[in-house]
């Protein structure tokens, strides 16, 4: 499956969960079904994926965790949120160039819609 109909497929996933639950919930119950969605769907999820920092060639294990890696290639980034701020932008580019991966979706389910193009973000590495 390439990457779009990955992410696409995420998407449809986390609609799913928000038309269901709402927002307001806190972010470990938004992981646990949007984790669940995803294998039910037949998907590899992993969750809470330690992610250390290789600082020369020594490995620092920070406690860096990727709320969601699927299929070993997109890192989801979960929030609960009154408002997504540029760090949490960051936060997320940082994760995908520590992992070389090269896409995350940042979701805020503390909204009243994901439509918005500021409560789902797709970012590139």
């Amino acid at each position: 499956m390439d990457l779009n109909d990955l992410t696409y497929k995420i998407r449809g996933a986390a609609f799913t969960i928000h038309k269901e639950l709402g927002p307001g919930l806190l972010e470990s119950v938004y992981e646990s079904t949007l984790a669940y969605e995803l294998m039910t769907m037949g998907m590899n999820v992993r969750t809470q994926v330690p992610l250390p920092v290789i600082y020369k060639e020594v490995k620092l294990d920070l406690g860096f965790r990727i709320d969601l890696l699927v299929e070993d290639s997109v890192i989801v980034e979960i929030k609960s949120v009154e408002l997504l701020h540029d760090v949490h932008k960051k936060q997320l580019l940082t994760y995908l160039k520590l992992s070389n991966k090269k896409i995350g979706l940042l979701i805020n389910f503390n909204s009243l819609s994901l439509v918005d193009k500021e409560t789902l973000i797709r970012i590139i590495n």
